[in-house]
């Protein structure tokens, strides 16, 4: 575990890690912010999936999150969105490979070798996480676009792991999707009864999550045709789901977006946390 950066922020602590990651099968970077309460022991953790073209830094320097935690005393964390060895596969597309992991564990070559983010967020990068002073039996999760699928699907996935789970312009169903077809046709192969495991709406409507959701969608969002939201929000009511699906008029896919509802998010997940 190598520090790469620390920031003073919010009265805590901004920093940024480089690791060796034998899931992805190379060097990994994540951001971990720390508020004031981390000196005197763990704190819950909240973790922030990022988006397609995104690395660990762009909600991190955007989204304004760290205010919020610090306020409500939670870590965040910031993974990456992909494999970032000199050796892995990439595509000239800025929708398949680097950056582009789309949280899955790729079954097909070339991607096989190193695109196994599902292992890396589910499982290596928390076992990572024990040397700091977060306590992962308080978690929740959250993300955008790509990243909202990701917590999605790996909250409803593990039940019982996180507190809570919100999204930001999530790729909702993927399986139907233009965002979600051809990545999981190159990751995962031609089985469509792979992809399910990877859909929240198709999850959603097979019991949903043991915890409340919130869901902020825009309405002037340039990708919604892609996002598919409207198959969540149905698939939330058929499920009764404990939750709020928004629709929020006039804001569009980026990160204004984001940081202008991330202390609702922030506040979602620390009453959930702290209950």
């Amino acid at each position: 575990m190598e520090l790469k950066s620390e920031n003073r922020a919010f009265g805590g602590t901004q920093r940024v890690y480089t690791h060796d990651s034998d899931a992805c099968g190379g060097p990994m970077t994540f951001g971990l912010f720390l508020p004031a309460e981390a000196q005197d022991g763990p704190v819950p953790v909240l973790w922030f999936l990022a988006g397609l073209t995104c690395t660990h830094e762009n909600a991190m320097t955007k989204a304004g999150a760290q205010a919020w935690a610090a306020e409500a005393g939670i870590a965040l964390v910031f993974p990456d969105t992909s494999p970032r060895a000199a050796d892995a596969a990439d595509d000239d597309a800025f929708d398949l490979g680097k950056g582009a992991g789309f949280y899955v564990n790729a079954t097909q070559d070339p991607w096989a070798p190193h695109f196994r983010m599902w292992d890396y967020v589910a499982d290596e990068l928390p076992a990572a996480l024990a040397q700091f002073p977060v306590d992962m039996e308080r978690q929740a999760i959250t993300g955008h676009s790509m990243g909202g699928h990701g917590a999605l699907t790996l909250a409803m996935r593990n039940p019982g792991r996180f507190a809570s789970v919100s999204a930001f312009a999530p790729i909702a169903h993927p399986t139907q999707s233009d965002w979600g077809r051809k990545q999981f046709i190159a990751y995962l192969g031609e089985d469509e009864a792979a992809w399910a495991a990877h859909d929240s709406t198709l999850l959603m409507r097979q019991g949903g999550f043991d915890g409340p959701v919130l869901i902020d969608q825009g309405s002037d969002d340039q990708f919604l045709d892609k996002l598919m939201p409207e198959a969540l929000a149905e698939a939330m009511a058929g499920a009764r789901q404990d939750g709020a699906f928004r629709m929020q008029k006039g804001y569009d896919h980026s990160y204004f977006f984001i940081a202008s509802f991330i202390e609702d998010h922030v506040d979602f997940h620390a009453e959930a946390l702290f209950a």
